[in-house]
């Protein structure tokens, strides 16, 4: 499944406005809870829960906040451009303001395991982070991803 085809553009948003970590996971669950009818306690403690484990973070602005769910049988993805930077713990120590979720099913492993792959080539990409960040609409930022993954 390409990266491209998780993203629906109900689930994309631009110069979001969030101060914290923990306000950008509950953000996450809430939109995501409400669209898929899940429960939103739920999904962000499994979000955090990931991240008492280590940081998604990955460096150079980007993280991939994600969480697998017993009750769920599709892959929903979102993403987030926040407005300003949050402190996300990221191996190199740089707040974060572009944010690829992903919350599968408990037992996709393979799905879960290329997802994170792919999304880790796109985004250490500069140039695609760059156009990513002056991008103005969330089509834009579909196309960009989009022909990063071609």
């Amino acid at each position: 499944m390409t990266i491209s085809a998780l993203l629906s553009p109900d689930r994309i948003f631009i110069d979001t406005d969030i101060s914290s970590k923990k306000r950008l996971l509950e953000f996450i669950a809430n939109t995501v809870a409400t669209q898929f009818d899940l429960s939103q306690v739920k999904l962000y403690n499994n979000l955090l829960d990931r991240e008492r484990l280590g940081s998604t973070g990955l460096g150079k602005g980007f993280a991939i906040p994600h969480a697998r769910l017993a009750d769920l049988d599709i892959t929903i993805a979102c993403f987030i451009r926040l407005a300003q930077p949050v402190n996300f713990e990221a191996p190199d120590n740089q707040p974060v303001d572009l944010i690829f979720t992903i919350i599968l099913p408990e037992n996709a492993t393979d799905e879960h395991l290329e997802i994170l792959s792919s999304l880790a080539k796109i985004f250490s990409q500069s140039e695609i982070c760059d156009a990513i960040r002056k991008a103005g609409s969330g089509d834009e930022v579909a196309r960009i991803i989009d022909l990063a993954e071609q």
